[in-house]
């Protein structure tokens, strides 16, 4: 009979946060997978638990992830933990845990700290919609894809970096979003000098001008007022003459008939009124 994989939370800093289920899985399992052992011990030994530890992290998580799984399905139970929050959230536990899924294994979690969900509790911006982006990719064009998708958000956008990125990072959101697109900056969430600074992206950036960095952030944005991108898009067309808007279209190899079609939905017109537009 194959073992079980825990995917257990441990604190994202404050150690009282460590939960009483959390504790005796970790003690019960017979191996933790810890994404750095360095940074696990000391939780362990806090709480004095002594059960075997491996190295499971972003560098051999494909291959490790593969050992793991065999001593699983040999019945070995294992709890994997990150350096701080939930594993596979925005964290090669990910990996591990699909791996077990494939092969028939029992997954289950052992629920607790999480920073993007306690930085969306106490952000003060919405929370009946949002999306969690993780980190941003690091630069390039999918970096500057994905920001301009995420500009466009009507859900409130949650976002981790790091200090030494924070910088740069605000000095591009503000492009992108705007310097009155308002957020909350969660730094240090439990810890001792936890702080939730609720502002804008042009008071942000020239904060951090002249403010250093410290501690890890999440960045918690409101998302775009709801139908300003569509009515911005609208404005868009209506900028075009009619021959513009299907030449956009034909330009791309579509059949014109077609693209009559396709600038009629856009403008939210009948295709005749089109046709009669190009006629005259």
């Amino acid at each position: 009979m194959s073992g079980t994989l825990y995917l257990c939370a441990t604190p994202i800093g404050n150690l009282e946060d460590m939960t009483y289920r959390a504790v005796r899985i970790l003690q019960e399992a017979d191996l933790i997978a810890a994404e750095d052992t360095r940074n696990s011990i000391k939780l362990l030994s806090h709480f004095d638990i002594h059960t075997p530890m491996i190295s499971y992290h972003e560098h051999n998580k494909w291959e490790k992830g593969q050992e793991i799984v065999e001593k699983l399905l040999g019945g070995t139970n294992v709890a994997l933990i990150t350096d701080a929050g939930m594993p596979g959230i925005s964290d090669p536990g990910e990996v591990l845990c699909r791996l077990a899924h494939d092969a028939g294994i029992c997954v289950t979690v052992i629920p607790g700290a999480c920073a993007a969900v306690s930085a969306l509790a106490v952000s003060g911006q919405p929370t009946d919609r949002f999306v969690f982006e993780g980190f941003l990719p690091k630069s390039g064009k999918e970096r500057k894809e994905k920001l301009e998708l995420l500009a466009a958000e009507e859900r409130t956008v949650i976002l981790y970096e790091a200090p030494h990125r924070i910088r740069k990072t605000m000095t591009e959101l503000k492009e992108y979003f705007g310097e009155e697109r308002e957020l909350s900056i969660c730094r240090e969430l439990t810890k001792t000098h936890e702080e939730v600074r609720r502002t804008t992206f042009g008071e942000a950036a020239s904060y951090y001008e002249e403010t250093e960095p410290r501690g890890e952030f999440v960045l918690v944005i409101k998302g775009r007022p709801a139908g300003e991108a569509a009515r911005e898009q609208q404005e868009k067309w209506e900028a075009l003459s009619v021959e513009e808007h299907v030449a956009l279209y034909t330009d791309r190899g579509i059949d014109r008939r077609e693209a009559m079609r396709l600038a009629a939905r856009d403008r939210g017109v009948s295709k005749r009124d089109i046709y009669n537009a190009l006629i005259r």
